[in-house]
């Protein structure tokens, strides 16, 4: 199973490693899920997200490329700035989410850790007739993400780099600790943040000296727990659970993530999604009886199974017991009573307005 460059690392400091995606990662540490959490909302939090996939894309028709294989219209990217979109299948079902930077020279594209050798063959099979280059840069690349409102103040003395001066969703490439680095002030947490991307040979030493720099500010080191609760509260969509390759982006609500007013594979059969309006959508719901509402939960409306969980817990931010879940159109409305089938029970819920946690971003 492989292992990030900084697993020794996370051992000395007592994290508790697991498989995720194919990889030996940590999904805690002693502080523990629910300090890391707080930590992220309170103060800042930093996660070794090494297991991301991260694709370079180069050459003349690198722009139509793209603008081709995913859904948001890049010509409206300005140079160092990014922006999220979604890969689909001709079916319109999703290959996967990415993040795009637009940077000098090339674009950088992040992919799912479970997903790089899929999307990298994908993307590969429509390059032909195209003069593209298609460059798998994840084994040279490390990828951090250092989230929370102290962040910048964390990062500011390690980089020259104008942090106030950038804005969310762009990108400065730069260095940090006089390793070259692309910042990107983006992330997964609903909060202010930064995802930085720097050379495999200086990741430890900026890990070290970020834990170093952020320990007297309340920074601590976090887990896999953690980063789930956190984009689970602002509704942010993991592949595997929220979106797959049985789901479209309508269904998802990432309609928001789709330029129509230019060509792109799946554009047709979406298209005939959106005139015939999605069967079922994801919906937000809180317990209103007290129960765990854990992923592949059934939904029921009147003993009638519709739905099921996609994520689901208690909000550390909240303090509520709240879920993600797909409801037949009909019954997505706010407000719609369902049940949550517990071990084979029963448990009211309500459907409530996502994201339940309002982004922070800068």
């Amino acid at each position: 199973m492989p292992r990030t460059q900084l697993y020794d690392a996370h051992l000395a400091l007592g994290g508790r490693m697991v498989e995720f995606a194919g990889w030996e990662l940590p999904v805690q540490y002693p502080a523990g899920p629910l300090a890391e959490h707080h930590a992220v909302r309170t103060a800042a939090g930093l996660f070794d997200i090494d297991h991301m996939g991260q694709f370079e894309v180069r050459g003349p028709d690198a722009g139509p490329f793209l603008q081709t294989i995913q859904t948001w219209d890049i010509e409206r990217v300005a140079l160092n700035e990014a922006h999220y979109g979604l890969m689909l299948y001709e079916d319109a079902t999703i290959v996967d989410d990415i993040f795009i930077y637009r940077l000098p020279e090339r674009w950088l594209v992040i992919v799912n850790a479970a997903n790089r050798a899929k999307d990298l063959a994908w993307m590969a099979a429509h390059q032909r007739g195209l003069d593209v280059s298609l460059i798998d840069v994840s084994d040279d690349l490390y990828m951090l993400a250092l989230q929370g409102p102290k962040a910048e103040a964390i990062l500011q003395p390690l980089t020259p780099a104008d942090l106030p001066a950038l804005a969310a969703r762009t990108a400065v490439e730069t260095t940090i600790l006089d390793a070259r680095a692309v910042i990107g002030r983006t992330g997964y947490t609903g909060e202010d943040g930064f995802e930085l991307y720097v050379p495999q040979d200086a990741a430890a030493t900026i890990w070290q000296r970020l834990l170093e720099s952020g320990a007297p500010m309340g920074l601590l080191p976090c887990g896999l727990a953690a980063r789930d609760s956190l984009r689970f509260e602002a509704a942010m969509p993991l592949y595997g659970h929220e979106i797959d390759a049985t789901i479209n982006p309508l269904e998802a609500r990432l309609g928001w993530t789709v330029s129509w007013d230019k060509p792109f594979i799946g554009r047709n059969a979406l298209l005939k999604v959106k005139l015939e309006q999605p069967a079922r959508l994801l919906v937000g719901f809180e317990m209103v009886e007290r129960a765990v509402p854990r992923e592949h939960y059934p939904i029921a409306v009147e003993g009638e199974t519709v739905g099921h969980v996609t994520t689901g817990m208690k909000s550390p931010t909240l303090d509520r017991f709240i879920g993600l879940g797909y409801v037949p159109r009909r019954l997505s409305a706010l407000g719609t009573e369902i049940d949550i089938l517990v071990r084979g029970q029963p448990k009211r819920a309500r459907i409530v307005k996502r994201p339940f946690y309002t982004p922070r971003y800068k």
